[in-house]
């Protein structure tokens, strides 16, 4: 047996060579990922999605897994970095979800972990987000920038081993941040992509967007491997450099 990973989208594939190792273990790796969207039909599809997968978990012994967010939506109404622990208040309609689908889940009387994520960032993610979107827009020369934006990238390579660092830790009953722990301003993710294009855009901005900071202490705790991962403040250009690659992008380009 091994894990089942629900989903076939950007965080499942990743997730896919890990799946031998955890047997006890179903991933919800599907569902809404598009922190803009709104749609009430399929905020309704992955929570009864959510329902039916802790059913079969509570019926079998094994624990779920479930993604939520660590962006805007859920602590960019805080004053200082967002905890696991702290009292939230959703400030977008996608952190309302998610949290209220962390909600549905602890009560639903089966074991799960739940990791609330930063931006991921790594090939073949899909095209509305980001960073892809970033650079497509890029390309055609011009680029909207909100003012206030910040980001906290996370390479999905690193996601995934701290996810199996986790899961090999038998964590049930917990909620952990997984994240780089430094928020990034857009405008300098837009420079840094900028150098390594040869490209210079025009940039058209917005007074809006929002910065907060994601706490990473307990997670550091946890995943002692994440001294070793380069966190810090440029931590995102390692990041943005790995995709670049990735997609056969190169400095000049």
């Amino acid at each position: 047996m091994t894990m089942e990973i629900v989903g076939n989208g950007f965080l499942a594939r990743n997730l896919r060579p890990y799946a031998d190792r955890h047997p006890d273990t179903v991933a919800v790796a599907a569902g809404v990922s598009w922190a803009s969207g709104t749609s009430d039909a399929d905020f309704a599809r992955e929570a009864a999605l959510l329902a039916d997968v802790a059913v079969r978990c509570r019926a079998t012994g094994r624990r779920l897994l479930f993604f939520s967010t660590a962006a805007t939506g859920m602590y960019g109404a805080m004053d200082g970095p967002g905890r696991e622990d702290s009292h939230i208040v959703p400030c977008t309609p996608y952190g309302a979800h998610k949290l209220a689908l962390e909600q549905q889940l602890r009560a639903s009387g089966a074991d799960y972990l739940i990791l609330r994520l930063g931006h991921l960032v790594g090939p073949g993610q899909p095209a509305h987000q980001l960073i892809p979107a970033l650079i497509r827009q890029m390309r055609e020369g011009d680029v909207r920038v909100q003012r206030d934006a910040a980001r906290d990238l996370i390479d999905v390579r690193d996601v995934v081993t701290v996810i199996d660092r986790l899961l090999a830790q038998g964590l049930r009953g917990e909620i952990v941040n997984v994240a780089s722990g430094v928020a990034v301003p857009v405008g300098h993710i837009v420079d840094h992509l900028e150098e390594r294009l040869g490209l210079r855009v025009n940039r058209a901005y917005q007074d809006a967007g929002a910065q907060h900071d994601i706490s990473i202490e307990k997670l550091r705790s946890l995943v002692p491997e994440t001294a070793a991962m380069g966190f810090g403040p440029f931590y995102h250009r390692q990041v943005l450099d790995a995709f670049l690659a990735s997609e056969g992008a190169s400095s000049g380009a």
